[in-house]
C-alpha cells in the first residue's frame, strides 16, 4: 500500500491518472498532454504501473495504458476500511459478494 501513496505524491502522476480515467491511452497520447520529455512521462508510467495503479498492454508497435482501477479501490477501501463506517460496511459487502478477492486485498494491506 506504500507504494501507491507514494506513487501518487506527484501531480504529474494524478493528471496521468486523470486522464487515463477517460480510457486507455498511449504513452505519445499522455505526453500531450504534458510539457515533458517522452522518458520523464514513461517514468511515471513505471511508477504507477509498480504501484499497481496501471497496466499496459502492447497491441502492434504500441503500448497501451490504462487504470487498474479494481486495484485502485481496493487499495483505498484497504486503507479506509478501519477509520471509516462507510469504507467498513462497503468491505463487508464486497467480502460477501467475492470473499477471494476481500482476501487477496486484506493479505496485500498488512
Amino acid at each position: 500500500m506504500g507504494d501507491v501513496f507514494k506513487a501518487l505524491v506527484s501531480e504529474s502522476r494524478r493528471r496521468i491518472l486523470n486522464y487515463l480515467a477517460g480510457g486507455p491511452m498511449t504513452v505519445g497520447e499522455i505526453a500531450g498532454h504534458f510539457d515533458m520529455e517522452l522518458p520523464s512521462i514513461s517514468k511515471h508510467l513505471s511508477i504507477l504501473r509498480e504501484a499497481g495503479l496501471v497496466r499496459q498492454q502492447k497491441r502492434g508497435q504500441h503500448v497501451i495504458y490504462f487504470l487498474a482501477a479494481d486495484n485502485i479501490a481496493n487499495t483505498l477501501y484497504g486503507f479506509l476500511t478501519p477509520f471509516c463506517p462507510e469504507a467498513r460496511k462497503i468491505a463487508s459487502e464486497r467480502k460477501l459478494a467475492n470473499p477471494d478477492a476481500v482476501d487477496r486485498v486484506d493479505e496485500e494491506g498488512e
